[in-house]
C-alpha cells in the first residue's frame, strides 16, 4: 500500500561516486529532469550540489550569465541620493541662468509668460468660462 510519500534515502557527501554524479549530470543535460527534480529524486541534500556537478562535469555552460546584484548599504545609497540632489540643484541653477540670458537677449519675459500658465488648473474640454444663456 502506498502512502503517497516517496521512498528515498538521504545520502551523505561520502556516498556520491563519480559514476553517480555523471549519471545525474547526464539526466539533467538530456532534459529528463531539472537539476532540482534530480536532487529530490535521488535524495541529494545540498541545494546547489547538483548545480556544482553540472558546472564541473557537464558539457553545457551552467555558469550564471548575470552576476547577482549586491545592494548598496543605506549610507552609500543616501550619499548617492545627496550627490544626485546636488547635481540637480546645479542643473536648475544653470537652466535659470539660461532663461535669464534668453530674456535679456530676446527682450522677453519667459518666466512671467509661462510660469503662471503652469500654476493654473487645466480646464477640461466642454466647460465654458461663464454662465451659459
Amino acid at each position: 500500500m502506498k502512502t503517497g510519500k516517496r521512498d528515498f534515502t538521504k545520502r551523505t557527501q561520502k556516498d556520491y561516486s563519480l559514476a553517480f554524479k555523471l549519471q545525474i549530470v547526464s539526466e539533467v543535460e538530456k532534459g529528463y529532469l531539472s537539476y532540482k527534480e534530480a536532487q529530490k529524486k535521488h535524495g541529494i541534500q545540498g541545494r546547489s550540489t547538483v548545480l556544482v556537478w553540472l558546472r564541473k562535469h557537464g558539457t553545457l555552460d551552467w555558469k550564471s550569465k548575470i552576476p547577482m546584484k549586491k545592494k548598496a548599504p543605506p549610507r552609500t545609497y543616501i550619499s548617492q541620493l545627496e550627490a544626485k540632489i546636488k547635481r540637480l540643484e546645479e542643473e536648475k541653477e544653470i537652466l535659470n541662468k539660461a532663461i535669464d540670458i534668453a530674456d535679456d537677449m530676446l527682450q522677453s519675459d519667459i518666466r512671467k509668460k509661462y510660469l503662471p500658465l503652469l500654476s493654473k488648473p487645466i480646464k477640461q474640454q466642454g466647460q465654458s468660462e461663464g454662465p451659459s444663456s
